[in-house]
């Protein structure tokens, strides 16, 4: 199998750059934002969250069934990365735009926005992660491209923890309002570039033609049935609140558990230094290991280290920092696993079916993400306002404070000991990966279907 070159891995991993600044400002500042300086009540946000993201995700199906029909001249999947530049970068920044409105008003305006941003994040994010079944075919060089995708999808997390809190304060000057709406046209103008890089840098080396006798309801028919792919979307749905809980917790840990709002920047930032080369380091890391195995062993490093955080003093400053950024390098040594599974289970269904699904997997398994980011989103909410949590107290009660830690250390690890659950029912190998993707080599040169190198790759 051939090897893919740097400019592969790098061309492919800017496009999650540039899906980063999108996903780590939801993660990281959009609760924040909303409550604290857009003016929503905890309540009101957690609510927008769950609704938002459930219509989100009940689109993501119908976006995979649409990439799996769509043939051009530029490919398959680099297409909609070409239609949906311009409308992610627009979309990103009104949804950090605070209008002069009133209460409903800003309810309505929050909402519609949004919605928008999630929908056009699909539209792009859906065919762009489906992407790594047509540059290669090889699963070594896939865990090798999903590195580096989450080495630089860590960049945009990097550019929002490093950089975007800085700019709200350049460009606001002390207005947040503003600072919030600047930082984020900086941001949504770099991802257009970034996509539109992505998009002249990738090659789709490997094409199918669309299969006769398609149909939406045999194609579902055939994902519920296999296994896999159920206990793949049970897996990501948990995976995505453990971050969505403990990324949404974060700004309020540090500003009001360890009291140092000042430190919020460099908190975000060694995370994110951290995310970097945790997902660099994966392969190389874990690629002499079974893939499941130690997938397992690594949840339970990352659990024990997320209870030291919990039961470390607030005033230990520096054991926080160092922890945290422990937790987050081991944690996304195992993000590119996660995508490989998505990836195994397109070629295991080939190998049951005889059909190739890679924008119905994907987005379907988009979809569980999707979930798990509505539940997420609104369990940080929802238990803030139980609390009686409220913005305008610089010092907040002793039981909102726990809440906090609970939500931001302990909250993730009872969903990491489903995640580990899931996983001993999990039975795509590297031994058994291996046998379908050169099965599915050996039936493609057959049958002509598939272009095996990038000398007789057609031209972009």
């Amino acid at each position: 199998m051939m090897q893919l070159t740097m400019k592969d891995k790098i061309g492919y991993g800017l496009g999650d750059t540039a899906c980063g600044f999108v996903w780590q400002a939801t993660m990281f500042l959009l609760a924040y934002f909303y409550t604290d300086v857009f003016g929503l009540s905890a309540g009101i946000m957690g609510t927008l969250f769950l609704v938002s993201r459930v219509l989100d995700a009940v689109t993501d199906p119908l976006m995979g069934l649409l990439v799996d029909r769509t043939r051009t001249r530029h490919g398959q999947f680099r297409p909609f990365l070409l239609w949906g530049a311009i409308p992610f970068g627009i979309v990103c920044m009104l949804t950090f735009y605070t209008p002069d409105f009133s209460a409903n008003g800003k309810i309505i305006y929050a909402c519609v926005t949004y919605i928008l941003l999630t929908l056009v994040y699909t539209f792009v994010n859906v065919p762009y992660c489906a992407m790594p079944g047509v540059i290669t075919a090889d699963p070594k060089e896939r865990h090798a491209l999903q590195s580096w995708r989450f080495f630089l999808a860590a960049a945009g997390s990097l550019a929002i923890s490093g950089i975007a809190l800085p700019l709200v304060g350049i460009i606001g000057k002390g207005n947040e309002q503003l600072g919030y709406f600047g930082a984020m046209c900086v941001l949504g103008l770099s991802g257009v570039v970034l996509l539109y890089v992505c998009f002249f840098t990738t090659k789709e080396r490997y094409t199918f033609e669309v299969q006769p006798g398609s149909s939406v309801a045999k194609d579902l028919k055939l994902l519920l049935g296999n296994s896999q792919w159920r206990i793949m979307c049970a897996f990501k749905m948990m995976a995505t609140c453990s971050n969505v809980v403990r990324g949404g917790a974060t700004l309020y840990f540090v500003k009001y558990v360890m009291d140092h709002p000042e430190m919020a920047t460099q908190f975000l930032l060694y995370g994110s230094i951290a995310t970097m080369f945790g997902s660099l380091c994966s392969s190389r890391l874990l690629g002499r290991f079974d893939r499941v195995k130690a997938f397992k062993w690594i949840i339970v490093i990352y659990s024990l280290i997320s209870l030291l955080i919990f039961f470390t003093p607030a005033e230990h400053m520096a054991l926080i920092f160092a922890l945290n950024i422990l937790f987050l390098f081991v944690f996304n040594t195992t993000t590119p696993l996660q995508w490989l599974m998505a990836s195994d289970v397109v070629d295991y269904e080939e190998s049951r079916s005889g059909r190739r699904l890679d924008g119905l997997v994907f987005s379907t398994y988009l979809f569980s993400l999707k979930i798990g980011l509505a539940i997420g989103g609104a369990v940080v909410g929802w238990i803030l306002a139980y609390v009686n949590y409220s913005a305008g107290n610089s010092v907040q009660p002793v039981e909102v404070l726990t809440t906090i830690k609970i939500l931001f250390c302990v909250v993730p690890v009872v969903l990491y000991v489903g995640m580990f659950t899931m996983l001993s029912f999990y039975k795509l190998s590297d031994a058994r990966v291996e046998a379908i993707s050169q099965q599915l080599l050996r039936h493609r040169a057959a049958q002509g279907e598939a272009i095996p190198d990038a000398a007789t790759a057609p031209s972009h």
